[in-house]
């Protein structure tokens, strides 16, 4: 049947503080409209609902009802493509990828294969641990066999001047088993041509030449450099002409070194009643480097604690491998051991001497901390080719894959149950693959994100590590509600007010704008520096609902996936605000989310307050204990999110917005409808492509 209708320009009230994600229509619209034969829609509905053209079976059943029914339509949804694609259609409303929103400096990164070559760090955290960025261990000496597998004869331990030397320092730390010195401070040259002796070829030569050898004295720096057959001894002194000396005789007199020809260029030290250079003094330079040390691994102290392990300024040392049982990332069928720089291997929680965490960002530069059991706190990039059986997939990228897949599992256990919608933003409900159940248990992921477990980590399903394609249903904790605390959305939207943007763009169809006719008060206003957004003027105008409305998430930190326990994270910490008032505002690195500086009264007032507390009324900070769920249940009462939801769902499969008559006919039957029916999304897609809207011919 072929019919006219007109659609009517309908002129609505703009709203003031929220202005519609949709745009309406603004002229008249007249248009035949046509119903579309059966196998036309039939078509719509299985490219729509599952993502493919109808089959031919499918063709011919409807073809012989004569037109698609309810029973049809109910039947195609109860199908896997429709999961998934219930699955993308949420992906897109969320926007759900936190891969831009997660700065992994990289820092816990391995590189290696773990046996050609050791896992371990070569990348920033190496200039900490070996002196300089880039540097992997030894992994042709075995750690706990240093001292009948050397590389470096004289190779020398912590108190090298008066200790024999060990493998390990006196609370099991690995030492090094090998330097280097490194070559953009100093210049290295063949031994036997530098001396200018053809004799003299190695540092073990060099340490047993007479006092009377003028180079003896410099066997502190000689280098072994290679292995094998390719080992070789190298002499190095500093490259002076890079420390500003500028006044040496230009050519030098043979056989003479510049540091010999300026006093107080070098330091001795006496060992056995000889003397041997210990460091170098430099020139005035733009480096800033003032002097050049033999290569020594120092222990200095850090707040009076001893402890903290240096290395010397143009020396690179590395310690030597183990073996160890395979990490958590190794493919089934991959060797029951690996090869693992000796630093890197260690599992310890704590710094042994200065008692310093090791389950921090920290880990990575302290020599005395480890990858932990199992190499839990390390991760590894992509090994292999993906046709490798013993390919290993980027750790990293797993788990963000997962973080971001895991609301879409919410979404979909709802739609597939059948529940009410709204659910999903409600449930405690979650589900974990292998990738996070292993991140929670065993606590990885350490320095890259910051999440808290959404249960006790007993309660979490047991999913090998490997099995990134199986997920497992679980219950979280009472602090969470649905989709609005799982990481993938804490991350994604890492403020308090970026979840409260989000919450009404996707749910409320509704973003936050100023006011087309606000006016501001003059510059010199006080109302122009009021730091409470709540009030400031021209800020208020969104904040008054922004910030009231954020602290439904206040018990989730900012920037992270952390839940601040009311145990552990009180309204009011009184070591903060003492610290706060004497000037502390670091505190030991234990206030960073609490209010540690004023800059009005308020904030003078509130020192040491969590800093979500800060300028919230006595009405407001409920909204702070009781978490999203409170702000969906009163969103449940205003209708708002049964419309947004019709208008999702008719974009979504109509490929545009309702137009202004279609609002008039469709929009509150079909929300009226959706809450009687239960808020059953599947009802709503059902009504909605059964309209003639859906059916016509555009």
């Amino acid at each position: 049947m072929l019919r006219v209708r007109c659609l009517a320009n309908l002129a609505g009230a703009a709203l003031l503080l929220a202005q519609p994600a949709f745009a309406q229509e603004a002229a008249p619209v007249c248009a035949p409209i046509a119903k579309v034969r059966p196998e036309r829609h039939l078509r719509q509905l299985s490219l729509d609902l599952l993502g493919r053209p109808p089959t031919y079976e499918e063709y011919q059943a409807v073809q012989k009802k004569g037109s698609v029914t309810e029973e049809d339509v109910r039947a195609l949804m109860e199908q896997e493509g429709f999961y998934a694609r219930i699955r993308n259609f949420h992906r897109a409303l969320l926007r759900s990828n936190i891969s831009a929103s997660v700065n992994n400096n990289t820092n816990s990164r391995l590189s290696g294969n773990g046996s050609g070559t050791a896992f371990g760090f070569a990348n920033n955290a190496s200039t900490a641990l070996r002196g300089v960025n880039g540097q992997s261990c030894n992994t042709d000496v075995e750690q706990d066999a240093c001292l009948t597998n050397l590389q470096d004869g004289h190779v020398t331990s912590l108190s090298a001047k008066t200790t024999p030397r060990t493998c390990r320092d006196d609370k099991g730390v690995p030492l090094p088993v090998s330097y280097d010195y490194d070559t953009n401070f100093f210049t290295c040259t063949d031994l036997a041509t530098k001396t200018g002796d053809a004799a003299l070829t190695t540092c073990e030569q060099l340490a047993a030449a007479p006092a009377t050898n003028k180079w003896a004295k410099l066997r502190n720096f000689c280098d072994v450099r290679g292995s094998g057959d390719a080992k070789k001894s190298f002499l190095c002194v500093p490259t002076w002409t890079k420390f500003g000396e500028a006044a040496l005789p230009n050519p030098l007199p043979a056989g003479t070194e510049p540091y010999e020809l300026r006093d107080g260029y070098y330091n001795l030290v006496t060992v056995a009643g000889r003397e041997y250079v210990e460091s170098f003094n430099l020139p005035k330079s733009s480096t800033g480097v003032t002097s050049l040390s033999r290569c020594l691994l120092d222990m200095g102290t850090s707040g009076g604690v001893k402890g903290t392990y240096t290395v010397p300024r143009g020396c690179i040392l590395r310690e030597g491998y183990v073996n160890k049982p395979a990490p958590y990332w190794a493919p089934p069928g991959s060797p029951a051991t690996v090869k693992v720089c000796a630093i890197e291997a260690q599992e310890r929680d704590e710094n042994p001497w200065t008692r310093a965490t090791c389950e921090a960002g920290r880990f990575a530069s302290d020599r005395t901390c480890g990858c932990g059991v199992g190499m839990r706190r390390c991760e590894v990039p992509s090994i292999g080719q993906t046709t490798d059986p013993l390919y290993v997939r980027s750790v990293h990228d797993l788990r963000v894959q997962a973080f971001n897949e895991e609301p879409l599992r919410i979404i979909e256990s709802v739609v597939r149950r059948d529940e009410p919608y709204y659910n999903i933003l409600t449930t405690r409900r979650s589900f974990v693959n292998g990738t996070l159940s292993q991140y929670y248990k065993q606590n990885q992921g350490v320095g890259v994100f910051s999440t808290t477990a959404p249960a006790p980590v007993d309660s979490i399903p047991a999913v090998p590590y490997v099995e990134a394609e199986t997920w497992t249903e679980f219950t979280r904790d009472a602090s969470h509600s649905g989709v609005l605390t799982t990481p993938g959305f804490l991350y994604r939207f890492p403020t308090q007010r970026a979840r409260v943007s989000e919450f009404y763009e996707a749910f409320l169809c509704k973003t936050f704008a100023p006011s087309s006719d606000g006016s501001l008060p003059p510059p010199e206003d006080a109302c122009n520096r009021e730091n409470n957004l709540a009030k400031r003027c021209g800020c208020n105008y969104c904040h008054a609902t922004i910030e009231p409305t954020g602290a439904h998430w206040g018990r989730y930190a900012e920037r992270s996936a952390q839940f601040l326990s009311p145990n552990q994270f009180p309204r009011l910490d009184p070591k903060c605000r003492d610290c706060a008032i004497a000037g502390d505002t670091n505190c030991g690195g234990e206030c960073s989310q609490y209010v540690m500086q004023a800059y009005d009264g308020d904030g003078a007032s509130s020192l040491g307050l969590l800093k979500t507390y800060l300028y919230r009324t006595s009405d407001e900070e409920p909204n702070i204990e009781a978490g999203p769920r409170l702000l969906v249940e009163r969103m449940m009462q205003t209708g708002e999110l049964e419309r947004c939801t019709v208008r999702r769902v008719w974009q979504e499969f109509l490929g545009r917005p309702m137009t202004s008559e279609e609002q008039r006919m469709y929009l509150t039957p079909l929300a009226t409808d959706f809450a009687k029916n239960g808020h059953r999304f599947k009802a709503l897609i059902e009504r909605v492509v059964m309209t003639d809207a859906y059916r016509r011919i555009d």
